[in-house]
């Protein structure tokens, strides 16, 4: 790099330790969104109090180190690990004449950059309003010409929220639309679910070869993606990728993404992606099964999958059974066993016989092909042998017709 290309910005990261949390665990995470913004975390400064200082969120004495080493290792921005008021930035602002913006804030710029679709765009807009009208004050002023400008900026606000809410709702009925053509239809749906960076789209493109944009950085995806494949026992399942979560994810993100998030609580079977990797990976699961059950997801099967495996040197002391597995997304190792645990924790609505249907029975064939799957037909002597997806409620009238090779197909 030449000395003029624009370097990244320095950023301090500030945590105030009530002893509600792992401080030190969540700056991790805080530095890893930093640098998915595109930011340098190059100090780090904490301090243990019972409640935050209600003018400056940190004490007076610690803000005024701040003050000097934002101006000794040329700081660029500070990073609060949690929400402050506008009145707390603008007394940080006021000491450390730096720029100020608290976690929040940071996860809604990430999200803006990273939106490429028009629901996105909306849900992110949506979020940034209603987290701004948050932190104005109350005001009083009038109604008409004499109002504030405070009244003014908070009318404007809300008008806005209204128009892209409504917006919003239109492309949320479409998407209800779809849902419920995929139930008329008797499409299994299977969302994939975890914390951010887990692997899900790696995942998907391994499955699908989607094209979905897949990094080693924090909300990578955004938007929902739907894509199908067929399942070991013959039958078909939609593929929906979700946004990434994270603790302490922003109620306003939270609101805003809700219809994108509430494909899982419409899901046949859900797979919980686990990064098997990070050492945090038992927290980041209980965040993921926690938002899954605020979303109305229980009593859905949910399939266990520990990623990322290839990098875990005691990947065989990881718990493994009928709906737990282990798989390297990005190698490709144990996907076969993820999809027979996908399939058996799917509801039994249809399964793969052979058959031997004599020719008089031919509007049995019809139904069958047009209800399931035939995966291979064969015209012999006795009838139409044939390996296929049988749906449930034709079992009654194919038993008979079963196939093996010993009593070749009399089923007596």
């Amino acid at each position: 790099m030449t000395e003029n290309e624009t370097r990244r910005p320095r950023v301090m990261l500030c945590a105030v330790d009530l002893g509600e949390y792992d401080v030190e665990r969540s700056l991790d995470e805080l530095e890893e969104l930093a640098d998915t913004a595109g930011a340098d975390a190059v100090i780090r400064i904490t301090q243990k109090r019972p409640a935050y200082e209600p003018a400056t969120c940190i004490g007076a004495g610690r803000l005024e180190e701040m003050a000097e080493l934002c101006d000794s290792e040329d700081i660029d921005q500070i990073i609060f690990d949690c929400e402050l008021t506008a009145t707390q930035v603008r007394n940080i602002e006021a000491v450390c004449d730096v720029h100020t913006i608290d976690r929040t804030t940071l996860i809604l710029d990430i999200f803006a950059q990273r939106a490429t679709t028009h629901e996105g765009r909306i849900q992110v807009e949506i979020a940034q309003y209603r987290y701004r009208l948050s932190r104005l004050g109350a005001g009083i002023g009038t109604i008409g010409p004499g109002e504030s400008k405070l009244e003014t900026d908070k009318r404007h606000i809300r008008s806005r929220i209204s128009a892209l809410s409504a917006e919003l709702k239109e492309i949320e009925k479409r998407r209800g639309l779809h849902r419920q053509r995929r139930h008329k239809d008797g499409v299994l749906v299977c969302a994939i679910v975890g914390y951010t960076n887990a692997g899900k789209s790696t995942l998907l493109n391994t499955l699908t070869e989607a094209g979905v944009l897949a990094e080693n950085k924090l909300f990578a995806t955004l938007e929902t993606t739907s894509r199908a494949i067929e399942l070991p026992d013959g039958r078909s399942v939609m593929l929906i990728d979700t946004v990434g979560l994270i603790s302490r994810l922003p109620h306003q993100l939270v609101e805003a993404f809700k219809s994108t998030l509430e494909e899982a609580a419409d899901a046949d079977v859900i797979l919980h992606i686990v990064d098997a990797s990070n050492d945090d990976c038992r927290r980041q699961a209980e965040v993921t099964l926690e938002l899954l059950r605020e979303l109305g997801c229980e009593g859905i099967p949910v399939v266990t999958v520990f990623n990322k495996c290839d990098l875990v040197p005691y990947a065989a002391e990881l718990p493994e059974d009928e709906s737990t597995v282990k798989i390297s997304a990005k190698h490709g190792d144990g996907i076969d066993r993820m999809l027979e645990a996908v399939a058996k924790a799917l509801p039994q609505s249809a399964k793969k016989m052979k058959l031997l249907i004599p020719f008089t029975e031919g509007s049995l064939l019809s139904d069958i092909r047009r209800e399931g799957k035939i995966f291979s037909e064969e015209y012999t002597a006795e009838g139409t042998l044939i390996d296929a997806l049988v749906d449930a409620k034709l079992y009654n009238r194919v038993e008979q017709y079963k196939f093996s090779y010993t009593n070749n197909g009399s089923g007596k």
